[in-house]
């Protein structure tokens, strides 16, 4: 695709490709009031002198407050914090009265349990394109030691939980697993009876392992994303990872991409092919995943807001 044919809306799903952290930027406008926007391009630019840059839209309802503020905070969210993200990213009229949150010393709005908070001088407000460059020379900062919100490819995820899953499964015989998503659809094999594509799992990294073979079986170009599930088999005696994963365009060498809101009458090879199918497509139309830890008959599943609801 060429500079002069790129569709916007691809180019965001590329830019999605890689995963952030999250953080709520704050300032106070001229009449004093708190102002606040969900911002995941972030980045520390120096430590000496100390900058950190954070980019804004030209669209923004708090455009002409933030460019003209003499002071703001970058806020960078914890793994429980989903909820403030979204308030603060949608148009609440009163996001502060929300949360909990005080004055920094130079009276810019200081989440609480936020994973660390830097608050800053206006250092320039640099153009670019249909955003600006907010450059901030911090001037105070503090780091909770909690772990920070991810985002990528338009959802949530908590680093930490993956990593812990992995482990404790890794002493045991593996099964990787995917659910392989294009335009709304997955990846399944089969025709009369259904499965989801899996290999068996070996040393090294599970995602890099399972992101080959997708890559061999489908012949298409695959990215291997988050964790969505962890489970003991106990009919097989192994345990099963299965992470999200995401396809590029083209006929795949085998399976199909299908809906799984339409496959509700479907045969699948497993009870837990069937749970993750149908998991994923009540997930899918509420956009909020979790990662499902147990066997194959109960468990539960863990969404990024840290709060755990019985599968």
């Amino acid at each position: 695709m060429t500079a002069q044919d790129f569709d916007p809306r691809a180019l965001r799903d590329a830019f999605g490709a890689f995963p952030t952290g999250v953080t709520v930027v704050t300032a106070r406008d001229q009449a004093g009031l708190p102002i606040g926007f969900t911002a995941n391009s972030f980045t520390s630019v120096s430590l000496e002198p100390p900058l950190l840059l954070v980019c804004l839209a030209k669209t923004s309802r708090n455009f002409a407050a933030m460019t003209s503020a003499k002071h703001f905070a970058i806020n960078v969210l914890s793994e429980t914090q989903k909820a403030v993200s979204n308030t603060f990213a949608r148009p609440v009229e009163d996001r502060f009265a929300a949360v909990e949150w005080t004055s920094g010393a130079d009276g810019c709005p200081i989440l609480a349990d936020v994973a660390a908070w830097f608050e800053c001088a206006m250092s320039e407000v640099i153009e670019a394109g249909d955003h600006v460059v907010l450059m901030g020379r911090i001037v105070s900062f503090d780091n909770s030691g909690r772990n920070g919100l991810g985002y990528a490819r338009g959802g949530y995820f908590t680093p930490i939980l993956a990593s812990k899953a992995v482990s404790a499964a890794a002493e045991g015989n593996i099964e990787l697993g995917a659910v392989l998503e294009r335009d709304g659809e997955i990846l399944l094999l089969g025709d009369d009876v259904l499965a989801l594509p899996n290999c068996e799992g070996r040393e090294g990294s599970p995602a890099d392992i399972l992101g080959q073979y997708l890559r061999t079986l489908t012949g298409l170009t695959v990215t291997v994303g988050f964790l969505y599930s962890v489970y003991e088999g106990r009919s097989d005696g192994k345990h099963h990872i299965v992470y999200r994963a995401f396809a590029s365009q083209g006929e795949p060498r085998e399976g199909r991409f299908l809906k799984p809101d339409a496959l509700k009458t479907a045969h699948f090879k497993t009870s837990s092919t069937a749970d993750i199918v149908s998991r994923f497509a009540l997930e899918s139309q509420i956009g909020n995943f979790g990662v499902y830890f147990g066997d194959e008959t109960s468990g539960m599943v863990r969404p990024v807001s840290g709060k755990a609801v019985r599968a």
